[in-house]
């Protein structure tokens, strides 16, 4: 019964924690950006049209943490969870290192680790899918790693639609440094009565 009210208290956690940012993108609520903030979130992120991505990652929040907290769905919430991860990581944090006091990798890592654990172990007899009668088949490990593959290449999908052009009316960054003499001619050696 310890194992259960653990399990229990971790999809809680996980789950909750996990549908709340999706209701911050889709409600506005706990003090989120809400789906016009979030819109424009992903848009600059190269995910565009951004109404859609955001919507996406919204509902796909909740329904991942709900999924997670019901005990519901045996791996496809945390398969969902870990594709909004691939795509989150990627394209804020990892830049930014692995705390989360700089908005790195730190937070994601958990949530998708929780989610592996969860996915891997089930969700223990206080679930829905115990209830409904579905904990044993679901706990295949084969569905499990068709589900966990699915996830993350879902991620990786929307990542291969990213636009990572740079933004209209700028200028892109230069790939090949060259040397600007003073008279500003590009690759000349400055006059030794220049220097």
């Amino acid at each position: 019964m310890t194992g259960d009210l653990s399990l229990l208290a971790a999809r809680l956690a996980l789950g909750l924690g996990y549908a709340s940012h999706g209701a911050q993108k889709a409600f506005g609520w706990f003090d989120g950006p809400g789906p016009q903030g979030a819109a424009k979130f992903m848009q600059s992120l190269g995910l565009k049209p951004g109404e859609q991505y955001a919507t996406l990652a919204s509902y796909g929040e909740l329904a991942a943490g709900t999924l997670i907290a019901l005990g519901l769905g045996g791996p496809l919430g945390p398969a969902m969870l870990l594709s909004g991860m691939v795509v989150a990581e990627t394209t804020v944090h990892a830049k930014n290192g692995f705390y989360a006091g700089g908005n790195g990798m730190e937070v994601g890592m958990l949530y998708s680790a929780g989610a592996l654990a969860l996915a891997a172990s089930g969700y223990g007899e206080l679930s829905l899918d115990h209830v409904l009668g579905w904990r044993k088949s679901l706990r295949n490990p084969l569905l499990t790693a068709l589900a966990l593959a699915g996830g993350i290449a879902a991620g990786y999908a929307v990542l291969a639609k990213r636009d990572t052009s740079p933004p209209d009316g700028t200028l892109a960054t230069p790939t090949v440094a060259g040397n600007r003499a003073r008279n500003g001619t590009a690759g000349s050696k400055p006059s030794p009565a220049a220097s």
